[in-house]
């Protein structure tokens, strides 16, 4: 790739790779990359325009909103419906899927599944957070409105998927299923630059991310994969590194920089896991396997899971080749 290539170039140039590529999907991942700029702008400007905090809601998995999830969210649908290339947006935000109704949307041929602000309640305290976005081609009619089954696919089904992390810098980081690419913000010019091309996570990490204050609620075979990590083994290059930000884009993003493994596992508190299969887990597990990585939920492939609910929750082991490899072996192991 030459120097200084644009998101906008470099989806142009690529468009010849994206599956029915007609110019939508292009259009659509455009629409992505404005509605992350307008919400970098304000997550920048957040401690100034009083948008921390509580928004005094709770979400459909009960879980408090804060007042940046809610405008980021809002940001997404309207930038992404004003575009006119989906027919339907799912949220972990919102109860229910949106149906965009006009002729313009109906005849459109993909839906968006999106967490808009992942790791939102670290806003407060200045660390990164990031949007995480999944993209598939509807399977109902086409000029008709669109329906829960165009949501509930499987993973292996997506077309595109990708996050926005929002740190030190903002980044655009994506797949359309010809390997992984990431893109630096310029905040001075106000465009992505190819910075990461080809992305791929280490083989062989030394770092896991789990929040180990949930350990006496983990199962056996989590438990005694930890303890492994945690050994002296010099030729194991033993014991690993923790690090645990709270944020998945922020985990994932490192690792995938790195090496590592992250873990959200089900457990007393969270019996069937914590994550959401369609709006975390199926983008991610996309990323990780385009990048040479690995996804399950412990025992089995994270991308062949079929969903069954819009917020459905599932345990999910996701990083470099070997550590989750690893660490399905104790699962099976111990269960």
């Amino acid at each position: 790739m030459r120097r200084h290539t644009t998101l906008g170039e470099f989806i142009i140039e690529n468009q010849k790779d994206f599956p029915y590529a007609k110019g939508e999907l292009s259009a659509l991942l455009s629409s992505i990359r404005l509605a992350g700029k307008m919400v970098n702008q304000e997550i920048n400007k957040a401690g100034l325009a009083e948008i921390l905090g509580k928004a005094g809601n709770e979400n459909v998995q009960g879980e408090e909103q804060m007042k940046l999830d809610v405008l980021a969210n809002e940001l997404f649908i309207s930038t992404l419906k004003n575009r006119g290339e989906i027919c339907g947006l799912g949220s972990e935000e919102m109860d229910d899927f949106v149906v965009f109704n006009d002729k313009i949307h109906s005849d459109a041929k993909y839906v968006v599944l999106i967490d808009p602000l992942d790791g939102s309640s670290n806003i407060d305290v200045n660390v990164s957070v990031g949007t995480i976005f999944s993209i598939y081609r509807r399977v109902s009619e086409a000029g008709k409105p669109v329906t829960l089954e165009d949501f509930l696919q499987p993973g292996n089904k997506q077309v595109a998927a990708g996050y926005l992390v929002y740190g030190s810098s903002t980044m655009l980081i994506y797949t359309t299923g010809n390997g992984v690419n990431g893109f630096t913000y310029d905040p001075g010019i106000g465009s992505f630059f190819l910075s990461h091309h080809k992305m791929q996570i280490p083989q062989k990490g030394k770092i896991y991310s789990i929040n180990e204050g949930n350990y006496v609620h983990f199962p056996d075979g989590v438990k005694k994969y930890l303890k492994w990590c945690q050994e002296l083994d010099e030729g194991s290059n033993r014991p690993y590194t923790s690090r645990y930000i709270g944020s998945l884009v922020a985990d994932f993003h490192r690792n995938l920089l790195k090496g590592g493994i992250y873990i959200y596992p089900k457990g007393t508190k969270a019996p069937k896991g914590k994550l959401r299969l369609l709006y975390e887990c199926n983008p991610m597990a996309f990323l990780a396997e385009q990048a040479g990585g690995k996804a399950s939920d412990g025992y089995q492939r994270i991308l062949d899971i079929i969903p069954e609910e819009l917020h459905q929750r599932v345990p999910f082991f996701c990083g470099s080749m070997n550590m989750v490899e690893k660490a399905e072996e104790f699962m099976d192991k111990f269960q």
